[in-house]
């Protein structure tokens, strides 16, 4: 069984397009599957996304300011709703059919600032991947932001098959090479992607384990990661101590959980934004636990990424070649199932 090593762009979807603290007093920039965005809150606080170029002579409106019911270019002060729609042309007349800048929908939810940038009949609020784990007291998160420069795909391919883990990230949150490759792993293909379930009986600790919980001896480790199609993994994972009934009960004080949630957005064919957010259970922000593990966190996330873009540069040598699957892909072969099948309904949708 072979791949392709990269994916077309599914339009017809909702993506993070920024974290909700991002999104301050000021416009910000951001490009999203080949288009140019600008993103501002109004003056009500209301997040809207515009395409970033004034419809009048074509000045990035995120060189603009945000004002009370839109924002306004910074060129010559024509001002536009967060609907598009032109609110403001100083000294002259509005022509609704003509002052006007596409719109794209926003939803903001979960401290998560979602875009759709397909047709925006099909915008369906219900395929929004909810995460109301960033609202739990319980689960206080770190949130972060890298760019990479490869096809997004790659990503999901790296979250899918954790046997990366100890060879990739061993002075991290990686751990012993032969206890990954061993682990008891049930994977299932789910409505919208993917889903597995990893444990990793009796094996050392990987240092960033013990900086949070402290372990001096053999944990049992799980791993639960859902990928709903096309950018989105959940992940939740933890360790105990070897023994003490981790696989019964996961939910059991001691030892330590955490749950993070993984995002590639597009920036064009083969760049991406990596979004992602970590919680440790039980610790705040700025506890040494929680603070230690982000940077580990970041620190395996800079790793990938520099294993991930290099493979974007041997694959665009010979762009046709296909890859090769093995037994631990399984995961890996239903996430690139679930992308081919948005995009069969895309073309379906666009040929109606």
């Amino acid at each position: 069984m072979s791949d392709m090593a990269t994916e077309p762009l599914v339009r017809n979807a909702w993506y993070i397009a920024a974290w909700a603290h991002e999104l301050d007093e000021r416009p910000i920039a951001r490009q999203i599957l080949n288009e140019d965005l600008v993103l501002f809150r109004d003056g009500t606080g209301r997040a809207a996304a515009l395409e970033d170029r004034c419809c009048h002579r074509g000045a990035p409106l995120s060189m603009g300011e945000a004002v009370e019911h839109g924002i306004r270019c910074g060129y010559h002060g024509m001002a536009f709703d967060g609907g598009g729609n032109c609110i403001d042309n100083p000294g002259d007349v509005i022509k609704p059919q003509v002052h006007r800048v596409r719109a794209y929908p926003v939803v903001e939810r979960h401290q998560i600032i979602w875009v759709w940038t397909g047709a925006a009949a099909a915008a369906d609020e219900s395929l929004i991947v909810d995460y109301p784990q960033h609202e739990d007291d319980d689960w206080p998160f770190h949130f972060g932001r890298y760019e990479i420069d490869a096809n997004y795909m790659f990503l999901v391919d790296n979250l899918m098959d954790l046997t990366h883990l100890g060879y990739v990230h061993g002075t991290t949150i990686g751990g012993d090479p032969d206890a990954h490759n061993i682990a008891d792993l049930k994977t299932n293909r789910t409505d919208r992607g993917a889903h597995f379930l990893r444990w990793m009986m009796n094996s050392p600790p990987p240092p960033a384990f013990v900086k949070v919980a402290g372990f001096k001896g053999q944990i049992d480790r799980w791993a639960d990661f859902e990928y709903v199609a096309p950018s989105s993994v959940l992940q939740w994972a933890g360790a105990m101590n070897a023994g003490t009934g981790a696989r019964e009960n996961r939910d059991q004080d001691g030892g330590m959980a955490i749950r993070l949630l993984h995002h590639a957005t597009p920036k064009t064919d083969d760049t991406f934004h990596y979004f992602f957010s970590a919680g440790v259970r039980g610790h705040a922000t700025d506890s040494p636990a929680s603070s230690g593990f982000f940077q580990d966190v970041k620190e395996a996330f800079l790793e990938d990424k520099a294993f991930i873009e290099a493979q974007q540069r041997v694959v665009d040598r010979d762009p046709m070649r296909r890859l090769t699957m093995r037994g631990h892909d399984r995961a890996v072969g239903y996430a690139r199932k679930a992308i081919r099948d948005l995009l069969a309904k895309e073309m379906r949708t666009a040929a109606e």
